[in-house]
């Protein structure tokens, strides 16, 4: 599948809202650090349930509510297929530094796995996904976020790779990770965190608390490059 055009491009990270669990408390946390507001169809009834009314709502509109889509009008932008999420939809529409997404794990377990397979399938989209008790995104070339010692810090790899670190209790180093094979959770947090992956397949997960940090740490990241497109 080619990648379409982007329709929304920012110069600054945004909040994407999804269909699933959003925390009052967690949105206004996103929102101070990315204030631009978009949602994912059913996101937005999630988004004006708690006050907040969305610039661009993107997906196919099949959970839409007719409310929110009254609300909305000239605000919706509808992509019929039906062969991707309205996650996919909206990452590959929305050009930003870091696309902040909440609603997009939690509630079902389908839900949080498809959420995990978008980011894998668009690396050169950064993207943070905040979840009802921790943080999780696809580690870039390069990361070195500012965290406190002791703070929990795992690595689930989604696809075969090595991740080279700097700061960790138990270093990666030469160590190769798949899924059904080596993973590199509960490790933690010993010193100044640098993290180098040699390929885009490895999911960082950090606690609530490390938002901010990370949000200024993938901001300051280099990008992968675009996946190959599917035929």
């Amino acid at each position: 599948m080619v990648a379409p055009r982007p329709v929304i491009v920012s110069t600054a990270p945004v909040t994407l809202v999804g269909g699933g669990p959003v925390a009052a408390e967690a949105l206004a946390a996103a929102l101070a650090l990315a204030p631009r507001l978009f949602a994912a169809d059913g996101g937005a009834d999630r988004a004006l349930a708690l006050g907040h009314r969305p610039e661009a709502v993107i997906g196919d509109m099949d959970s839409l509510s007719e409310p929110a889509r009254a609300a909305l009008a000239g605000r919706l932008v509808e992509v019929p297929e039906q062969e991707t999420t309205d996650f996919d939809k909206a990452l590959r529409l929305i050009s930003a530094p870091l696309v902040i997404g909440l609603g997009l794990r939690g509630g079902r377990l389908d839900h949080e796995l498809a959420g995990l397979s978008v980011l894998a399938a668009h690396p050169e989209r950064p993207c943070l996904l905040v979840g009802e008790e921790d943080l999780a995104c696809l580690c870039p070339p390069e990361l070195a976020p500012d965290l406190p010692a002791g703070m929990d810090l795992s690595l689930f790899p989604l696809t075969p790779c090595r991740c080279e670190s700097e700061g960790l209790l138990w270093p990666t180093e030469g160590l190769f990770f798949e899924m059904g094979g080596r993973i590199g959770t509960s490790n933690e947090v010993a010193g100044q965190v640098r993290l180098r992956p040699d390929a885009p397949g490895m999911l960082l997960i950090l606690p609530l608390e490390a938002l901010g940090a990370l949000v200024r740490a993938l901001v300051a990241a280099p990008a992968w490059p675009p996946a190959a497109p599917a035929r």
